[in-house]
C-alpha cells in the first residue's frame, strides 16, 4: 500500500466513521472482579451541574427561614473557606420554597420537585455530603475521579475496567449533557476521562439532539463492505504494529475501528424511538431527541435495557449566583419530570433494583446570600438523592446543622459515595487500584474511605 492510500484509509477510519479514537469494544473486565456478588448491573448518575442547592431540594431548614437576613454566626463561618463572599457581611438566606412531606415516609421535599416527590418512598436522601473543592471545575475533578489532581480515571473508567461491557455493540460508559435555568457552566471532557486506564475505557459523549455521534453514517460512496474491508486492512497494519511495538493503545485503536463499525448499526437503532408508545412519551414529557434533559433521560433507559454500564445525564443550569428564585424554577421545570419518568420506568420494567440512579451535583450552596438574591458554591455541605441499586427508599442519612452549614451527624464524603458505589457493583474498593508513577491508584484513593452500609437493603 502507498503512503498516499494509506493516508486515505487512515483518514476515513478516523472522519468517515465516528471522528473518534475513544470507543471501546466488548470487554470482559479485568481478573477477579467483582469481589463479591453484586447487588446491580449499572449506574445512572443524573448530574446537576453547577451546584444544586440543598436549600431549594432536599434540606428543610426552619431556622434558616426564621432568621432569613439576619448575620449568621460567626462560629460557624469564621475562618472557613468561602467562594465569592470573602469580606463580606455574611446573611441569613432564607429557603425560596416551600418542603412537602411526600409518601408514607413523609420525606420533606422542595414543592419544586413534585414529580420526584411522588418517588419518596424509593428514595435515600443523603444530607451530610461534604467535598474538597470550593470551584466548579476541580469539584466536578473530585465528584468524578476522587482526585483534585487532573488526569486521573473517571469513575466510569474504573467501572468499566473492573466490570467490562456487557455490550459488544456500544461503549460501556456514555455521557449526555444538557442545559437551562442558570449559568452553562462548561463541562471538560477530561471529567469522563480513562486517565492512565487504556483510552478504550473513556466515556463517549453523545449528542443529545440529531446525529448522537459525528459522522455515524457512511460518507457519500461507501458501503458497510467497503468500511469492513477497510477496517480489516487497518488491523492487519495495526497488528503488525503490534507485533513490533508492545503498546497496549494499539489493541485500544483496533477494538475502536471494530466498534466504530459495529456502531453505524447499533447507534441508530438506540436512538430511534419512534416505536416508544406515547403514554412513556408523555410520562417524560419531552419530545424525543429535541436535546432536552428529558429526552436524554428517555435515551439512558433505552441504553439501560441495551447493556451500557454506566451513564452520566450532565444538566448544566444550576450556578445560582443571583436570580436564584427564577433559576431554580426554570432548571427544576426541565429536570424533575423527566427524572421521575426514568425511575418509575426502570421499575415498572423491573430494572431499578438492578440500578443505582444518582441525583447530585459536585457541591452544594451557602446558606448565606450572594447579591440579596443567590446563593454562593459550597463545599462542607450538601445533598444527594439515591434510588433503586439496593439502596434503602423512604430514608435520610446524616444531618446538617440548623443552618444547614456543616455535616453533625454522619458526614459522608464524596469518596465514601464512590466506594458504596462501588460495593454495589460487587466492587471492593480497596482491591480496585492501579500502579502509576510508583503510587498504587484507587478511585477512593488513600483516605479512609468507607461504604456506606446504613443505607443499604
Amino acid at each position: 500500500m502507498n503512503r498516499r492510500n494509506f493516508l486515505k484509509f487512515t483518514s476515513l477510519a478516523s472522519a468517515g466513521m465516528l471522528g473518534s479514537n475513544q470507543l471501546h469494544a466488548l470487554d470482559p473486565g479485568i481478573a477477579n472482579f467483582p469481589n463479591h456478588q453484586p447487588k446491580i448491573k449499572r449506574v445512572i448518575h443524573l448530574y446537576m451541574a453547577g451546584g444544586l442547592s440543598q436549600f431549594e431540594s432536599f434540606d428543610n431548614k426552619p431556622l434558616l427561614k426564621k432568621m432569613d437576613g439576619q448575620f449568621m454566626p460567626e462560629s460557624l463561618t469564621k475562618g472557613k473557606q468561602l467562594a465569592q463572599l470573602q469580606g463580606q457581611k455574611l446573611k441569613c438566606f432564607a429557603p425560596r420554597f416551600e418542603f412537602n412531606k411526600y409518601g408514607q415516609s413523609g420525606l420533606e421535599i422542595s414543592d419544586r420537585f413534585p414529580h420526584l416527590g411522588k418517588l419518596a418512598d424509593d428514595m435515600c436522601i443523603i444530607r451530610s455530603m461534604h467535598t474538597d473543592q470550593i470551584n466548579h471545575d476541580p469539584a466536578h475533578t473530585v465528584m468524578n475521579t476522587g482526585s483534585i489532581l487532573n488526569g486521573y480515571p473517571s469513575m466510569g473508567a474504573w467501572v468499566t475496567y473492573a466490570l467490562g461491557s456487557p455490550n459488544k455493540d456500544l461503549p460501556g460508559f456514555v455521557v449526555l449533557t444538557s442545559a437551562g435555568g442558570g449559568q452553562a457552566q462548561p463541562i471538560s471532557s477530561r471529567q469522563w476521562n480513562n486517565g492512565f486506564l487504556p483510552g478504550r475505557y473513556q466515556g463517549v459523549q453523545f449528542n443529545a439532539s440529531g446525529d448522537a455521534v459525528h459522522y455515524i453514517t457512511n460518507p457519500d460512496g461507501i458501503s458497510t463492505k467497503q468500511q469492513g474491508s477497510l477496517i480489516n486492512r487497518l488491523n492487519r497494519m495495526n497488528k503488525l504494529l503490534k507485533n513490533k511495538y508492545a503498546d497496549p493503545e494499539i489493541n485500544t485503536r483496533m477494538s475502536q475501528y471494530d466498534l466504530a463499525l459495529r456502531m453505524q448499526a447499533s447507534v441508530p437503532t438506540l436512538t430511534d424511538m419512534s416505536n416508544e408508545p406515547k403514554h412513556v412519551i408523555d410520562m417524560y414529557g419531552c419530545k424525543p431527541g429535541d436535546g432536552s434533559f428529558a429526552s436524554n433521560c428517555l435515551l439512558a433507559r433505552r441504553m439501560a435495557e441495551s447493556g451500557v454500564r454506566f451513564i452520566q445525564l450532565y444538566h448544566r443550569g444550576w450556578d445560582h449566583h443571583g436570580n436564584l428564585e427564577n433559576g431554580f424554577k426554570t432548571a427544576s421545570g426541565l429536570t424533575d419530570q423527566g427524572a421521575a419518568a426514568l425511575i418509575q420506568d426502570l421499575k415498572q420494567r423491573g430494572m431499578l433494583d438492578e440500578t443505582l440512579i444518582v441525583f447530585s451535583g459536585e457541591f452544594g450552596r451557602t446558606p448565606m446570600s450572594q447579591g440579596g438574591n443567590g446563593r454562593d458554591h459550597h463545599k462542607d455541605c450538601f445533598s444527594m438523592a439515591l434510588f433503586g441499586g439496593g439502596i434503602k427508599g423512604g430514608m435520610t442519612y446524616g444531618k446538617s446543622d440548623e443552618f444547614g452549614y456543616a455535616p453533625v451527624e454522619n458526614p459522608v464524603h464524596v469518596r465514601d459515595f464512590h466506594a458504596t458505589m462501588l460495593h454495589q457493583l460487587g466492587i471492593d474498593h480497596e482491591r480496585l487500584s492501579v500502579k502509576f508513577q510508583g503510587l498504587d491508584i484507587r478511585l477512593t484513593g488513600v483516605h479512609k474511605a468507607k461504604v456506606i452500609k446504613d443505607i443499604l437493603s
